[in-house]
């Protein structure tokens, strides 16, 4: 029902008008304990203002921290309500004031305060100066007593309170304060204290590390609209932290494909050297071979001795040519491709190895794909790299090639085999170069590496799991369009 009305109007009608009808009704009594309640409540102030500087005090004098102490004082001293702050060492000495400087201080019975370790208000003179003192101890961390703090505020502060009190002819306030009490009371449990309970028990919630938690605002106007800040804020609060962690995410990312590039970098210079020595001397060492098997008879050992270096000789020219695929890489050409056209090629390029291993290579896909721009001869060279992989595992008759459109236009393809699997201390360094699981002569550990930086080239992700064939599953994830052709047509929109 309050949920209309300000806070100011709501505060007047439950609360002001309430406290006029009592003081009205009671008039002026009770003159003299409202002067005691008035001057407690002074000594009072002075008491919260002591025990508000007391710890910070303490931690600074421990630790001889002299321009904190002095801020400490000054800070108390800017409050209307001292007159005058002093610290003292165990010994009476004074360390530091603010306001005005006691000349002799009584060194002997400042010790005796400090010594008792005790709170107390006393009425005194300082500089001449009539006022009220109070003492609070300074402690260290063990407990142990370093100083006294004195703060003081001028008697004629209580006289003449007191004194506009009696002018005023207020000697009604002591029947009165009971009843002005209960009416406050009531006006702000009626109007603000359930509201702003709910408040502040949802911020002890947040603090405590409950970020999902939130008001459902209700009450006056202005208890509303703090309700839906906050909530505001804390929305604020988790947007700015999910972006904060998707940036971190995405630098982490940037830095670990920088990593890889110039790690990529580095071996494709040494693999180019390295098949540019290789590559003369073993197509000497064909042509020798193959010049000498027309000179003896074809069933000879000699010819079959001939035969099996040409053999290893085009091994060795294959991996050549993986070393310098590896190294030469020339820039992307895009194209819109199809995802079975892409997958049948590559699968026709491995067919002749399928049925010399005597395994049954297997295509299945969706076949309305609106397609997806990529490198065409890059792209089957990575599927045809994991099609080789998937043939080579151990125990592998099976090698599936399926593929299936993308969930933002682009293309997914997977690649699986019911051979031995991969065990997950090599899963985690499968597509390092030249790492391979495979027995000597079967692999270089080039082609993984080769066909996941080529993935990343086009702004998509490659990944193995197990497969439900039984052995290893590798899945190509492709963007619609590669981020590159993305980057340049904005650059280009914006620059037109």
């Amino acid at each position: 029902m309050f949920h209309k009305v300000s806070l100011r109007l709501a505060l007047i009608i439950f609360v002001v008008a309430p406290q006029a009808i009592a003081l009205f009704i009671f008039g002026y009594s009770g003159l003299h304990v409202l002067e005691g309640h008035v001057e407690k409540r002074m000594q009072k102030d002075l008491e919260l203002v002591a025990r508000a500087i007391q710890l910070p005090l303490s931690y600074a004098l421990e630790r001889d921290r002299m321009g904190s102490v002095v801020q400490a004082l000054e800070s108390a001293f800017s409050i209307g309500r001292v007159y005058s702050a002093y610290v003292y060492d165990n010994a009476g000495k004074t360390i530091a004031v603010a306001g005005l400087n006691d000349p002799n201080p009584e060194a002997g019975r400042l010790t005796k305060v400090a010594a008792e370790g005790k709170e107390h208000g006393e009425y005194g003179k300082v500089a001449g100066q009539e006022v009220y003192s109070y003492f609070v101890p300074l402690t260290g961390t063990g407990g142990q007593i370093n100083g006294l703090l004195q703060l003081t505020r001028k008697g004629n502060d209580f006289r003449q309170d007191l004194m506009r009190i009696r002018i005023q002819g207020v000697f009604w306030l002591l029947a009165s304060v009971l009843v002005i009490s209960l009416l406050v009371v009531f006006g702000h449990n009626k109007i603000l204290g359930g509201h702003v309970g709910r408040l502040y028990a949802t911020m002890r919630r947040v603090a405590a590390g409950d970020r999902s938690c939130r008001v459902q605002p209700s009450g006056p106007r202005e208890t509303t609209q703090l309700g839906r800040g906050l909530n505001s804020m804390l929305d604020s609060m988790d947007r700015a932290e999910q972006e904060i962690e998707q940036r971190r995410a995405m630098q982490r990312e940037l830095e670990q494909r920088l990593r890889q590039s110039e790690k990529l970098a580095a071996i494709g210079q040494v693999a180019a050297g390295v098949a540019h020595e290789l590559g003369t001397p073993l197509s000497v060492i064909d042509a020798k071979a193959q010049r000498a098997c027309r000179k003896i008879p074809p069933d000879s050992y000699e010819a079959r001795t001939m035969l099996q270096i040409r053999e290893e000789a085009r091994r060795m020219e294959l991996i050549i040519r993986q070393l310098l695929n590896f190294s030469h890489r020339g820039a992307l050409r895009y194209r819109k491709l199809n995802p079975e056209d892409v997958a049948r090629s590559a699968a026709g390029a491995l067919e002749h190895e399928a049925d010399q291993r005597n395994i049954q290579l297997l295509l299945e896909g969706q076949s309305d794909c609106e397609g997806f721009e990529a490198d065409p001869i890059r792209i089957e060279q990575v599927l045809a790299n994991l099609l080789r992989n998937a043939l080579q595992a151990p125990n592998a008759r099976r090698v599936r090639l399926s593929w299936r459109c993308g969930t933002d236009g682009g293309a997914v393809f997977t690649v699986d085999d019911d051979g031995d699997g991969i065990d997950p201390d090599s899963a985690r360094r499968l597509f390092e170069p030249f790492f391979t699981t495979k027995s000597p002569g079967e692999g270089t550990g080039l082609g993984l590496a080769l066909a996941q930086s080529i993935v990343e080239e086009h702004g998509g992700h490659l990944a193995t799991e197990r497969s439900d064939l039984g052995g290893a599953r590798f899945v190509v994830t492709l963007p619609a369009r590669p981020p590159q052709i993305q980057a340049n047509e904005d650059q280009n929109h914006a620059a037109g």
